[in-house]
């Protein structure tokens, strides 16, 4: 963002909204945690980890980060401090912008996250025994899923979404664990202006997927009782597997990667 600036060596009270996986991961408790709808919506599969945490809302208003008394704030998008904001948050506590982008991979971003926390060799060691995990998960879905495809849908106010190969669990089903990547996902992943994409009953009905994450929001959706629905292969043979808001499906970082794997390994290698 072409400032420079001063962080603590070793911070206490941190402000790092939607960036709470990575905080997590390093041993850090954030001091708010993100959350939309007036709290009814925040990222439930850290909720262990966040217990007793307050709420901020996404758009983190000035007087709440005020209130929380940070000694550093971090922001996750160039978009968060722009118009004036930085002038605004760095008023408040030392403010820095971690790497972000559409090119910029959850990984760097967490290194980042973990350089500006004075906590690199946690990072470091978190990211080492993941890359362990993704090893031992890959060999294993070689041995019983070798060339199966797979694809993560989101269903909610009765539409489905398709998540890019690039974000997301996207990132992690296609690059990680190296499972096939069916047509479809491909075809949507070429026009893809974010993680998840809206896609057609009738474009789904040609979904050529073995397997199937659906984040279910809307379990009495219409579209479940449509026969293009109950026709799609992975849905016939039994291999729909279903999460509720409450999964870590929809989000990335270490914590939540591993939770997907594990219920990858669950699913597939039953």
């Amino acid at each position: 963002m072409g400032h420079r600036v001063s962080l603590p060596t070793h911070p206490k009270r941190v402000v790092g909204s939607y960036l709470e996986d990575y905080l997590v991961a390093l041993g850090i408790k954030p001091v708010v945690q993100w959350s939309v709808k007036n709290g009814s919506g925040t990222q439930e599969y850290l909720k262990k980890d966040l217990k007793n945490v307050p709420l901020i809302d996404y758009t983190l208003p000035y007087e709440a980060v005020t209130k929380a008394k940070p000694d550093l704030i971090l922001m996750g998008t160039n978009s968060a401090v722009e118009n004036g904001k930085y002038a605004q948050y760095k008023k408040i506590a030392p403010t820095y912008v971690v790497k972000n982008g559409e090119n910029v991979s959850w990984r760097v971003q967490f290194l980042d996250v973990a350089k500006a926390v004075n906590k690199s060799d946690k990072a470091k060691s978190v990211l080492k025994k993941y890359d362990k995990k993704v090893k031992k998960t890959r060999v294993n879905l070689k041995q019983k899923a070798s060339g199966k495809s797979a694809a993560v849908l989101w269903v909610t106010n009765n539409s489905a979404f398709i998540v890019s190969d690039k974000s997301a669990s996207g990132a992690l089903l296609y690059g990680d664990l190296k499972l096939k990547e069916p047509a479809l996902v491909k075809e949507v992943s070429k026009k893809a202006t974010a993680d998840w994409s809206s896609v057609s009953l009738e474009k789904l009905a040609k979904l050529d997927a073995d397997y199937i994450f659906l984040v279910n929001s809307d379990k009495d959706a219409s579209l479940f009782k449509n026969s293009l629905w109950k026709n799609i292969p992975a849905v016939k043979n039994g291999n729909l597997f279903q999460y509720g808001d409450d999964s870590s499906w929809q989000y990335k970082g270490p914590i939540a990667y591993g939770q997907m794997i594990d219920q990858v390994q669950s699913d597939i290698l039953k």
